[in-house]
């Protein structure tokens, strides 16, 4: 199992690496990531604040929009909006493609009643309630579908729990064609709390 394990983080090491190279030049980023971006979400994009997202092995090209939409105003954070207010379109491939390529951090789940009705929500959704199953557009791993639906997998369950609640009072509106929204108004606190649960523990 460990090598199995072993062998599956070098290929996804290797996958990252040539992908982060087509979209931009990750040694260009370091300096940036270093100086303004580590503090928040760690040297290597593992952010060690929960709620803070890390961006380690995060799709290059949603990485991109969201540092597009904190310049631009359509999505609101005025610590990121201070932050990116001064990189270039060229920095923010950059930044991407660096963290892209950055390896995520593996994380265990710290109640498993909670991780047992999210992994049902996760994979099968609510159909009493008209909630989608995340599993569709971010994939049974939570590894999501690169240029469409971030990888959630790994990530901070308070990160999850905020941006969930965010895009169901319509804090957040930046997603393509209204889908978040849609998919968490029907959520409870208890199905948004069991969902960001278990994809913390997924890799």
């Amino acid at each position: 199992m460990t090598r199995f394990i072993a062998t599956t983080m070098v290929a996804f090491v290797s996958v990252a690496l040539a992908v982060a190279a087509d979209f931009g030049d990750p040694a260009k980023a370091q300096p940036i990531a270093n100086q303004i971006c580590a503090a928040c979400h760690g040297a290597d994009g593992n952010s060690p604040l929960p709620m803070n997202p890390s961006l380690a092995g995060q799709h290059p090209e949603y990485l991109f929009k969201q540092l597009n939409e904190f310049k631009s105003g359509g999505r609101n954070n005025a610590v990121m909006t201070g932050m990116v207010a001064g990189l270039s379109a060229g920095d923010m491939r950059n930044l991407a493609a660096y963290y892209a390529a950055q390896k995520p951090s593996e994380s265990a789940a710290r109640d498993k009643d909670l991780v047992t009705q999210g992994r049902k929500l996760f994979r099968g959704g609510n159909v009493a309630t008209g909630v989608a199953a995340c599993a569709g557009c971010h994939s049974p791993n939570g590894a999501g579908i690169p240029s469409q639906y971030p990888r959630l997998a790994g990530q901070h369950p308070e990160y999850v729990i905020a941006q969930l609640k965010a895009f169901r009072a319509g804090e957040r509106a930046n997603d393509s064609s209204n889908i978040m929204r849609a998919v968490a108004a029907p959520l409870t606190d208890k199905e948004i709390a069991a969902l960001a649960e278990y994809v913390s523990a997924l890799r």
